[in-house]
């Protein structure tokens, strides 16, 4: 049986400083995500492209999407297999190429989980489980660029 899910997402473009898009130099990049019941995203674009720093921008969120997804997806196999993980961290890194249009797309994402077990004797088939996760993972089989994965496993 394949379901289908809905996503709906409110977003709210919040930079009019007073004068709409008159100029590219004279608006704000800021915009808000808003989904039924959850807190507000507060976004805007990557300060390379007159973005505000201080909050996330569509690419950001991008890598997010990739890293979550197959974390989620990692720690689901970790449970169905019997291995226990105690802790997981990414330090998910994403390269977006820009071309002479103005446009660009993202070149690779690459996962640096770092991943806790209880037991030693599950490192190695936690290590496999990376792989499987990345075959399920629902945002990485939607996105046409490489992700690698170069996962560290350790025991407590």
């Amino acid at each position: 049986m394949n379901k289908i899910h809905d996503y709906n997402l409110f977003i709210k473009w919040t930079g009019n400083t007073g004068s709409g898009t008159s100029s590219y130099a004279t608006y704000k990049r800021d915009h808000s995500v808003i989904a039924e019941g959850k807190p507000e995203i507060v976004c805007s674009s990557d300060p390379s492209f007159r973005g505000d720093k201080t909050k996330y921008n569509p690419e950001e969120l991008l890598v997010a999407s990739v890293s979550t997804c197959h974390m989620l997806w990692y720690l689901h196999l970790c449970a169905d297999a019997g291995i226990v993980v105690l802790e997981y961290t990414d330090n998910a890194a994403g390269t977006m190429q820009e071309v002479e249009n103005g446009s660009g797309y993202f070149k690779n994402v690459t996962l640096f989980p770092k991943v806790t077990v209880k037991d030693p004797a599950t490192i190695e088939r936690a290590n496999e489980l990376h792989h499987k996760a990345h075959e399920l993972c629902f945002v990485a089989n939607s996105v046409k660029f490489p992700i690698l994965c170069k996962p560290e496993c350790k025991a407590v």
